[in-house]
């Protein structure tokens, strides 16, 4: 019952996460800029230059806004150019991760039987993990690209400085939904990970032993017995023993006189 649980819970953890990441992609003001709004006169200008992953926008004080579409790809800035094919590796991934993980669940009937089904939610978890750190690699190139533009000591004439947006921190907080999903999948799937180990009591506590310790404990499996009356085996005892245990010939009277 607390695997399902857990299972469900990593379920809906790590979906928020995607879907945080999926509505990021199409959000406005990745980056963001204002200009004017200071000065003397009584009827304060200032104008917004905002971008995104697909146009570049400026917003006046009347709340008109003109936008720029990127054309064809090729005349994209290299950087938003990698942030769009990590976010869409990191999309892909994650259909993987999500169908794997339901298939896997223990509350769904599908998948085959229980070792099966924990080696998807496995498959699913590490999907989720590599599509996490994709998403995470394209919000920090672009944190990277608006960080050395806004802290650089000399920009070219026309360039602005640019702020981070919305979008980066929601993102951001999506790939850590991601991670914890992925390791409340893993937690539930530890015996996919070490198979050949059991859990036994020690003391009353669960603790995991490797097969070579199997069948020994504190005082049995260091110490072999002396071999020198034989072993025991099936409850019978050894020819040798049998022989040491069987009673001595009759000697004659001639032997018993002397």
């Amino acid at each position: 019952m607390r695997k399902r649980l857990i299972q469900i819970f990593g379920f809906l953890i790590s979906s928020l996460g995607w879907l945080f990441v999926l509505c990021t992609m199409a959000m406005d003001y990745w980056r963001i800029t204002q200009i004017g709004g200071q000065g003397g006169s009584f009827i304060i200008k200032v104008a917004w230059y905002w971008s995104n992953l697909w146009k570049d926008c400026f917003t006046d004080s009347t709340a008109v806004t003109n936008c720029r579409d990127y054309s064809v790809l090729w005349n994209v800035s290299y950087y938003v150019q990698a942030v769009r094919g990590l976010m869409m590796c990191g999309l892909t991934l994650a259909f993987f991760a999500v169908v794997c993980c339901f298939v896997g669940m223990e509350c769904t009937y599908i998948g085959g039987t229980e070792p099966t089904k924990d080696k998807l939610v496995f498959s699913g978890a590490v999907f989720h993990f590599v599509g996490g750190v994709s998403c995470l690699a394209a919000y920090c190139l672009y944190i990277n690209r608006v960080a050395r533009t806004a802290f650089a000591s000399n920009l070219p004439r026309g360039e602005l400085r640019y702020d981070l947006g919305p979008p980066i921190f929601l993102g951001l907080v999506g790939c850590f939904l991601i991670f914890f999903g992925a390791v409340l999948y893993v937690v539930t799937v530890i015996g996919v990970i070490f198979p050949n180990r059991r859990v036994i009591q020690v003391y009353g506590r669960p603790t995991y032993m490797p097969p070579a310790y199997k069948g020994r404990s504190m005082y049995t499996g260091y110490y072999e017995p002396s071999r020198l009356y034989g072993s025991y085996v099936s409850g019978r005892t050894s020819s040798k023993v049998s022989r040491l245990s069987q009673p001595s010939p009759r000697l004659s009277e001639r032997d018993a006189f002397v």
